[in-house]
Parts: structure tokens; sequence; C-alpha cells
């Protein structure tokens, strides 16, 4: 398999460069910061403060995050329900910065990247993706 790693700063256009890149290649786009989006998610219906490793991390062994496709979308599914529409919210957004921040948190998802980026020809954007999740 083949991996395209985009990385860079805050509103750079990594995510349209990706899209397009994917498209072209014919890979898979995957958008790494919507599993984020999902824990955060995940923490918010439960009344956890996304920002809270001690009362997060627990938690985490209960959470299951995947990516299906769909007419060539990225869907995002939370404990095997499509959540694609439910984590572009403000709210959703700030509690996966939170969670990202937590390093149990990046340890767990790192896992789920890699396993996409063995199965499928990818190309992900995002933070740290040509360092630590796709390196070399």
């Amino acid at each position: 398999m083949i991996a395209v790693a985009i990385d860079g700063p805050a509103g750079a256009g990594k995510s349209t460069i990706a899209r397009r890149a994917a498209k072209e290649l014919g890979f898979l786009y995957v958008d790494t910061g919507a599993l984020y989006r999902a824990v955060g998610l995940f923490m918010l219906e439960r009344g956890v403060d996304p920002g809270d490793a001690e009362a997060v991390c627990p938690l985490l062994k209960g959470v299951s995050v995947d990516l299906n496709y769909r007419g060539g979308a990225q869907r995002v599914f939370l404990c095997g329900k499509d959540v694609e529409d439910r984590i572009r919210s403000p709210r959703v957004s700030m509690a996966a910065s939170r969670v990202s921040a937590i390093p149990q948190v990046r340890r767990f998802l790192l896992s789920a990247q890699r396993r996409i980026a063995r199965e499928h020809s990818v190309v992900m954007d995002g933070r740290d993706i040509g360092t630590v999740v796709l390196p070399g």
C-alpha cells in the first residue's frame, strides 16, 4: 500500500489538497481529525469533560472508531453508528481539540490510523501525520 502524508498548520488547506490528491490518485482520503472528533463526541455524550485525562482514559476501552466510504466520501463510525453528521459542530470541534491533547488518546488513535494505512492506499492529513503516524 502507498501512503501520502500531508502536514501543515491549521488553515493551510491541507484537507482540500488531500481530498484532491486522493481523488486523482484513486486513494482513500483519511481525515484523521474526524477520528478525534468521534472520541470527543463519545466523551460529550457521556457527560465527561474531554480535557480530563483521568476521566477520559478509562473510557477509551469502550470506544470503537472506524472509517467507511460511500461514493468516495468518508463516513465516521463510532461504536458501529455513523456519526459523520454529528461531529462537525463547534462543540464537538472543541471537544476534539481537548481530547487530542491527551497522550493516551493520541496513542489509542495512532493504531487505528496505521491500520487504515496498512489496509489501503491513502492520503492522510492532520497533526503529526508525516512524523508520527506515517514516518519515513
